[in-house]
């Protein structure tokens, strides 16, 4: 299901977007609250690993979506935040170079369209994550191999 990966020293892990979203369909959304804390940990810790942290809280972010949706604005607000927050982290990774980065309007747009950004988001992070040489966490735990 998960892939648990090490980028640049920050445990992460590689989500099958569409596991990720019939996971939020079949749990009703629950899983979505989940993911989305799970994502932006990912992203604040990277950032922080990277010289460049973004300093978002993913608590106030996940309470942002529940139960800031009573509000609709602070929901609202961390759709666009953490999609911009998923945006930085592939600008640090690129450092400069070209590559396509995520459209947070396309995020938004996807996020009022049966929560289509968690997978949308969780797609854009894995390539992240690839960009940035990610290794499994298993490989990364092992011992080095014995010299002859």
């Amino acid at each position: 299901m998960a892939l648990d990966m090490v980028v640049q020293g920050v445990a992460v892990k590689r989500r099958g977007p569409l596991v990720t979203w019939l996971l939020i369909l079949v749990t009703f959304g629950i899983y979505g609250l989940f993911h989305w804390y799970y994502m932006n940990r990912e992203v604040r810790d990277f950032s922080a690993a990277a010289g460049a942290p973004i300093g978002n809280s993913p608590g106030k972010s996940v309470l942002a979506l529940f139960p800031g949706f009573i509000l609709i604005v602070p929901v609202i607000w961390t759709w666009v935040t953490t999609a911009t927050r998923v945006r930085e982290v592939r600008r640090i990774v690129l450092a400069g170079a070209p590559g396509e980065e995520p459209s947070v309007g396309l995020s938004v747009l996807f996020s009022f369209l049966y929560s289509l950004q968690h997978p949308y988001l969780q797609a854009s992070l894995n390539s992240t994550w690839d960009m940035a040489g990610a290794t499994s966490a298993v490989a990364a735990a092992a011992p080095p191999p014995a010299a002859d």
